[in-house]
């Protein structure tokens, strides 16, 4: 009796592992069969061919498939400063560690930004970050509402694109995927090096977490942003993206739209006065 009971449990753990194994039979490790969108969302697999170790966070580099040493001159010269305080330099701009809605102000006129824009940018950007990245500092609010760089690993929110670690750090693979799983046209073709509006709402969309209303609208303002100052022809570059991380971009605008060529990216007419490639005004357009 004891026997037989034993028998039938192995053959009904046998039959368990058999479905199981079964159904998954062909998949590739990253496909559930029962969870679809594991299916259609495929990470990027074969990263590691231009990046060495590419799920390690880098400290100081952007890195990528196509630049896998990111921006090179620019993170040589801030080498000392995390991706994330990179990509706030451009706003601290007389380098002492601390950047005042005076400096986001001046930041996003010179980018292009129009005053309503701009208005709101400062609001919500100082609103948001004044208070975290100033905690370790002191337990008391900064009534200028000034945001600390040194601190700014604080003021990660939620339903973000998990390119950032904790600490500020750029971990590679996740922004690779971010391309693998939201621009693919089919399942056999690789990723694509553009993405539209549409998908750059689907990519937002998916990182949503449950009870997290602050981290949907600043993820979503945030990738607004994003499109409004380098989409061309509807769509946003993967490099223009990688340099908005690492802030290089933004000095690299700022320079063009002191040139009589502008900047000819961006919502409006394009940027500063043009229709698709063509010049059609030397007054900068705003965004």
């Amino acid at each position: 009796m004891v026997a037989k009971h034993v028998n039938n449990k192995r053959e009904m753990s046998s039959n368990t592992n058999l479905r199981s194994s079964s159904s998954s039979w062909g998949e590739p490790p990253y496909v559930a069969p029962r969870v679809p969108v594991t299916r259609h969302r495929p990470p990027r697999t074969d990263t590691e061919d231009a990046i060495d170790h590419p799920y390690v966070p880098r400290a100081s580099r952007a890195a990528s498939f196509e630049q896998p040493n990111g921006t090179d001159k620019y993170s040589d010269h801030y080498h000392e400063y995390s991706v994330m305080q990179q990509h706030c330099l451009y706003w601290d701009r007389d380098g002492d560690g601390i950047i005042w809605p005076k400096d986001t102000w001046l930041g996003f006129r010179d980018l292009g930004f129009n005053v309503v824009f701009t208005i709101l940018a400062v609001v919500v950007i100082h609103s948001a970050l004044s208070l975290p990245t100033r905690l370790p500092v002191s337990y008391f609010p900064d009534p200028l509402f000034r945001i600390y760089v040194d601190h700014i690993h604080k003021g990660k929110h939620g339903s973000d694109s998990g390119v950032f670690d904790s600490y500020g750090r750029f971990i590679p693979s996740r922004f690779e995927d971010i391309w693998a799983e939201f621009t693919r046209r089919g399942m056999t073709e690789p990723p694509r090096t553009k993405m539209t509006l549409g998908e750059l709402w689907e990519f937002v969309s998916a990182n949503r977490v449950v009870a997290d209303p602050f981290g949907w609208v600043a993820s979503a303002f945030e990738w607004l942003a994003t499109f409004l100052l380098v989409q061309q022809k509807g769509e946003v570059d993967k490099d223009d993206v990688r340099k908005i991380m690492d802030g290089s971009l933004f000095f690299e605008i700022r320079d063009a739209r002191q040139t009589k060529a502008g900047w000819n990216k961006g919502w409006g007419l394009g940027g500063d006065g043009f229709i698709g490639d063509e010049k059609v005004s030397y007054f900068g357009s705003g965004l």
